[in-house]
């Protein structure tokens, strides 16, 4: 019991440390003229590069599988040993995807909050509606952002987790027979990574009208 309080007291301390980092991070920022909003778009952009980036390397992959499949005679560890750097090229663009999520929705939610408290300032009725309701739209369109991103990356997980099961499933059978088993996993791969690409060629889109509309406010 006496551990269990003391890791949830650990825990509170270092969310906290973090929030005050946070803070500390966005009023430096805000001095050098990098408001949140700002920094928000500039997120967007970047995790928006990061899913193009994993687009590529999951394409890539899947001719790498592709490729395997159609082996005819060689030395088979060289091609385990290629499709096994597929798969960590895209494990490693998959934590990129998560992290740029992650820095999207910190920020949005700072400035979301930031600016939902400042509504209370406002002296003038007129101008405390108009930013109030320019609050709102701006976390709707947010929303369908965060919402596609999610989608793409709830993709992801089960994508590299087939991936990772072919290459151990190679790694110990590096034979004919082995090769003759992935050829009848190819159609669920090739069908599970255009799934995944689709949704990320729908949160890409999704991050480009989201960058345009604030551009244009």
């Amino acid at each position: 019991m006496r551990k269990s309080i003391a890791g949830c007291l650990c825990l509170c301390t270092v969310m906290l440390f973090l929030a005050g980092c946070q803070k500390a991070y966005y009023k430096t920022m805000e001095t050098f003229g990098y408001h949140k909003r700002d920094l928000l778009v500039e997120r967007v952009e970047d995790a928006r590069d990061a899913q193009e980036s994993a687009k590529e390397q999951f394409q890539s992959a899947l001719e790498k599988f592709g490729e395997v499949v159609d082996f005819r005679g060689g030395e088979l560890e060289e091609k385990y040993k290629e499709l096994k750097s597929e798969l960590e090229k895209s494990e490693s663009k998959a934590g990129s995807v998560k992290t740029h999520i992650k820095d999207v929705e910190n920020v949005a939610e700072a400035l979301f909050d930031e600016w939902k408290s400042e509504l209370s300032q406002y002296t003038n009725d007129s101008l405390r509606r108009s930013s109030e309701k320019k609050l709102n739209l701006t976390r709707q369109r947010y929303e369908q952002l965060i919402g596609a991103m999610k989608r793409a990356e709830e993709k992801i997980g089960p994508v590299l987790a087939a991936f990772r099961d072919q290459v151990l499933f190679l790694k110990h059978n590096l034979n004919a027979q082995a090769i003759t088993s992935l050829q009848d996993e190819l159609a669920s791969v090739e069908a599970d990574i255009e799934s995944l690409i689709k949704e990320m060629e729908a949160s890409i889109a999704e991050a480009n009208s989201f960058i345009k509309a604030m551009g244009k406010e």
